[in-house]
């Protein structure tokens, strides 16, 4: 009698086990579902390795970067692979005002071209300076060349400036900067800023828009060439926190974009 007890206690036991394992199946199979349908109906996907959620529908995701991210190891940037997601592109941060120059644009310039990487060139603008000025300085630290993005006037405070100057000196850099290069440059900013500073005097250049906190894109109205939708992104060969950004359209708009 006790060998039969232990023969069932052994039968009785794997069905439980067999039940169990069927129940944390059914579990990890709903988690998942689940976990689709958040994304599905956010327009995010989860992406552990950038340790953030990234917009769904676009081809084309891209980093900018400046002296705050330190020295930064480019190669593995560009290798850096996660479900089937890589890095298209980097705008670098090259000067800000009349006379300062980042001290890492020399060396990140140099080093994204060196791995294959799209690069592109911003000013970070000071609406109290003229703007003339500003665009020798940009002019005098940026060597554009074929297949480089547009430069980029980085413009996202008043610093006190009344908006109607502001706009004045943002089209002062804008067409300096345009007839150098002879490309549009594009313009960064917060969707908020442009709204309310910029407004419609500046709808034909491209538009680089920051606006966090959104789902499936940035809150503005007019037509955007990138959106800077996170600040908090981690990124191999980058040892601080970096800024995520999309391509609204597909690598046929993308490469027309690019300087010829």
């Amino acid at each position: 009698m006790a060998v039969t007890r232990k023969k069932k206690t052994k039968h009785t036991s794997r069905k439980y086990l067999i039940a169990a394992l069927f129940v944390l199946g059914l579990g990890l199979m709903g988690f998942l579902v689940h976990r689709w349908w958040q994304e599905r109906r956010s327009g995010f996907a989860h992406y552990p390795g950038f340790g953030i959620p990234l917009p769904t529908g676009f081809e084309i995701y891209g980093i900018d970067v400046s002296h705050h991210q330190s020295l930064i190891h480019w190669e593995s940037v560009r290798s850096m692979e996660e479900k089937s997601v890589k890095l298209g592109f980097a705008f670098i941060k090259a000067t800000e005002g009349y006379t300062r120059k980042d001290r890492q644009f020399s060396r990140n310039w140099r080093k994204a071209r060196e791995v294959g990487m799209k690069r592109g060139a911003y000013h970070f603008f000071l609406p109290n300076k003229n703007g003339y000025i500003q665009a020798e300085n940009f002019i005098g630290s940026v060597r554009l060349e074929k297949g480089d993005l547009p430069p980029v006037l980085d413009v996202e405070e008043t610093y006190g400036v009344k908006p109607v100057e502001l706009r004045k000196r943002v089209k002062e850099w804008l067409r300096k900067v345009e007839n150098h290069y002879g490309v549009k440059p594009i313009i960064y900013t917060g969707a908020d800023f442009y709204a309310k500073i910029l407004g419609s005097e500046f709808d034909d250049y491209p538009l680089w828009v920051a606006h966090y906190l959104e789902r499936n894109k940035p809150r503005i109205e007019r037509p955007w060439s990138f959106w800077q939708h996170s600040e908090t992104a981690r990124v191999n060969g980058i040892l601080t926190k970096v800024d995520f950004n999309v391509f609204s359209g597909d690598s046929t708009d993308f490469y027309s974009l690019l300087v010829p």
